[in-house]
C-alpha cells in the first residue's frame, strides 16, 4: 500500500521533472492567474552551463505576499531563447510549471543548443514578461580556447552594505561567476544605519524564503544575475553559523535553536536555497522529502571549459566533521593551539567528507589527454594555512582547512602524485583578501609550491581592522598579499600561457554610489606554480 509520504514524495519528484521540462506540460497542470502585478521580482538567472545546455531560473513572487499566498496550485510558465534581446531570432521555447511546493520556482533545463555562445532569454505568465537575461554555453571539451573571464564573490551581508559591487562587476565582461558561499545571513534584525532585514532567527522554510526574496529584491544583485551564468555552492549563513554537516553551530545561546531539531532546519535552508538558485533539478538526490532524513544536496561537480581550464565546484560545509577543541566545548568555531588538541591531527577527519575527496582524486587520476591547461578548485575558504599567533606556537582557526590538516595534506598529495596541471584554488569566507601558494607540507617551510590560491574579500560583510596583516603575512610566508580593509570581488582571466587575477573592491559599501579601484593584479605563468604581483 502506498503511504502518504511516498505519495508526497512522488508528487515533489513529478513536480522537479515537471519545473525542468522544456517542451510539454499536461494541459491538466496548466494554470494562468490573472496577475494584479508583475510577478517576477525576484529577476532571472541562468547556471550550471556545459557545452550544449543551460539551466533558467526565475521564481514568481509578489511582495508582501508570502509563498503560500499565490495559492496552492503549479502555475504554467512560459520562455524564450533567442540569439537576440529582441527574441526576432528564436532558438528554443517551452513551458514550465512553477509548483507551489517549490514557492512557485521555474527551473528550466534547455539542452540541445550550441557551444560556447551567448544567448538571451526571458520568462512569461499571464500578461508579465520577465527582465531579459543573457547567459551562455560552455566550449566542447575538446575545443581549443584562448580565454575565459570568471568573476569569483562570496559574503554579501544584508545590513553590513549595499550590493554596489555587483553593479561594477556587470562591467567585467564576464563569462562566468563563481560565487563561494554565504549568499544570505541567517541572524536576527539588528540596528543598522544602512537597511535592516526583517525578522527574527531562520529556522522555517519560510523564514529562509522571506530572507531570499529580500536578497534578491535587490536591483544590483539581480542584475548580475542576468549578465551572466553563475555555477554556485555554499558555506554555513545560508543555514546557521558554524554548523559541519549534520551539526548545530551556535550554541542556544546565540542562536535559540533546539540542537535535536538541526535537520529539520538544515532542510528547509536547503530547500529554500534550492528555490531561489540556477542549480539543476539533479542535485536533490532524494527529492525534498529526503532533506528530512538528512539525504545530500549535491553541488560539488566538474565542468570543462573546452581545454582552456577544468572547473571545479566543491561543497565544504554539508559533508564536514565537526570541528574541534572549540573554547569550553561548544558548538561552533574557535582558534585553536593544535598541540593541546589530541583530535587536531585525526587522519579520518574531513573537510570535504571521505565520498567527495575520493570523487576528487578519481577526477585528479584521469589521462593527461582528458585534462585542461588549469584546474580551478572553486570553495568556500581559505586553503592555505593562517597561524594568527606571531611567534612560537601556533594558533589555527578550527572551521575552515587549518581545523583538518589530514584532508588539506590528502588534497594536496593528490595534486602532487596526480601531476594535475596549473592548480588554483579560489575560497571566501574570511572577508579579506590573501594571495599566496599552496604549499605541498605547511609544517615545512621549505616545502614545494603546488598550486596556488587566491581566496577573496566579501561583497559587503564585515571584517576585522586589518591592524595586524603585515605581521600576519610575516607570520605565513607562503602569502605574497592580504587585506583586510577593502570589500569587492575578484576577476580571473584565462589563457593558454598565464592567469592573470585582479582584486577590484569598492571605496565605502556604505555609498551605494560607491566606485570600484583595483586593489591589486597578479600574473601566474603556465607551468609555474609562481603567483607574482603585477
Amino acid at each position: 500500500m502506498t503511504t502518504p509520504e511516498w505519495q508526497d514524495r512522488r508528487r515533489l519528484l513529478q513536480w522537479l521533472s515537471a519545473s525542468a521540462a522544456t517542451l510539454y506540460v499536461p494541459r491538466s497542470a496548466w494554470c494562468q492567474p490573472r496577475w494584479a502585478s508583475n510577478p517576477f521580482t525576484l529577476g532571472v538567472a541562468s547556471g550550471s552551463p556545459t557545452a550544449d545546455s543551460v539551466l533558467l531560473w526565475t521564481r514568481l513572487h509578489v511582495p508582501g505576499i508570502p509563498a503560500a499566498g499565490l495559492g496552492a496550485q503549479p502555475i504554467t510558465v512560459h520562455w524564450e531563447l533567442a540569439h537576440d534581446d529582441q527574441f526576432k531570432h528564436l532558438v528554443r521555447r517551452g513551458q514550465a510549471i512553477a509548483p507551489a511546493e517549490l514557492a512557485h520556482s521555474v527551473h528550466a533545463e534547455v539542452a540541445g543548443l550550441a557551444p560556447d555562445r551567448w544567448y538571451f532569454y526571458r520568462f512569461m505568465t499571464g500578461d508579465f514578461v520577465s527582465p531579459v537575461g543573457r547567459t551562455r554555453t560552455f566550449p566542447r571539451p575538446e575545443a581549443v580556447v584562448q580565454r575565459l573571464r570568471l568573476g569569483f564573490a562570496s559574503c554579501q551581508k544584508w545590513e553590513d552594505g549595499y550590493f554596489t559591487a555587483w553593479r561594477h562587476m556587470r562591467q567585467e565582461n564576464l563569462d562566468l561567476v563563481m560565487f563561494l558561499g554565504d549568499y544570505l545571513y541567517e541572524y536576527p534584525a539588528k540596528r543598522s544605519k544602512l537597511r535592516t532585514p526583517p525578522g527574527g532567527w531562520l529556522h522555517t522554510l519560510d523564514d529562509y524564503r522571506q530572507r531570499y526574496a529580500l536578497y534578491k529584491g535587490d536591483a544590483d544583485l539581480q542584475a548580475m544575475h542576468a549578465s551572466c551564468p553563475w555555477l554556485m555552492t555554499w558555506d554555513d549563513h545560508e543555514v546557521q553559523n558554524d554548523y559541519a554537516g549534520v551539526h548545530a553551530g551556535h550554541s542556544a545561546a546565540k542562536d535559540p535553536a533546539d540542537p535535536a531539531h538541526f535537520l529539520a532546519r538544515r532542510a528547509a535552508a536547503y530547500q529554500a536555497y534550492y528555490e531561489h538558485q540556477p542549480i539543476r533539478p539533479a542535485v536533490l538526490t532524494q527529492a525534498m522529502t529526503g532533506l528530512l532524513t538528512g539525504a545530500e544536496m549535491r553541488l560539488y561537480g566538474q565542468r570543462p571549459y573546452g581545454q582552456l581550464a577544468s572547473l571545479y565546484l566543491l561543497d565544504t560545509r554539508q559533508y564536514k566533521d565537526l570541528q574541534v577543541c572549540t573554547k569550553e566545548a561548544t558548538l561552533g568555531s574557535g582558534m585553536v593551539d593544535p598541540a593541546r588538541c589530541p583530535q587536531w591531527f585525526e587522519a579520518r577527519r574531513s573537510l570535504l567528507g571521505l565520498e567527495q575527496e575520493r570523487w576528487l582524486s578519481t577526477q585528479f587520476a584521469k589521462p593527461t589527454s582528458a585534462r585542461s591547461s588549469w584546474t580551478v578548485l572553486g570553495q568556500s575558504t581559505l586553503l592555505g594555512q593562517r597561524d594568527v599567533k606571531v611567534g612560537p606556537g601556533q594558533r589555527l582557526w578550527n572551521d575552515g582547512w587549518d581545523g583538518y590538516p589530514a584532508a588539506r595534506r590528502r588534497l594536496t598529495d593528490a595534486l602532487h602524485q596526480h601531476a594535475v596541471p596549473n592548480p588554483v584554488v579560489l575560497g571566501g569566507d574570511v572577508h579579506a583578501n590573501w594571495v599566496g601558494h599552496v604549499k605541498a607540507d605547511y609544517a615545512d617551510a621549505n616545502s614545494a609550491s603546488v598550486g596556488v590560491e587566491f581566496c577573496g574579500t566579501s561583497i559587503t560583510s564585515h571584517a576585522g581592522d586589518g591592524a595586524r596583516t603585515a605581521e600576519l603575512l610575516a607570520e605565513n610566508p607562503h602569502f605574497i598579499f592580504a587585506d583586510a580593509l577593502h570589500r569587492g570581488y575578484g576577476v580571473a582571466e584565462f589563457t593558454p600561457a598565464q592567469l592573470t587575477t585582479t582584486l577590484r573592491v569598492v571605496d565605502d559599501v556604505t555609498h551605494q554610489d560607491s566606485q570600484i579601484d583595483t586593489l591589486a593584479r597578479f600574473a601566474v605563468q603556465s607551468g609555474r606554480p609562481l603567483v607574482e604581483r603585477v
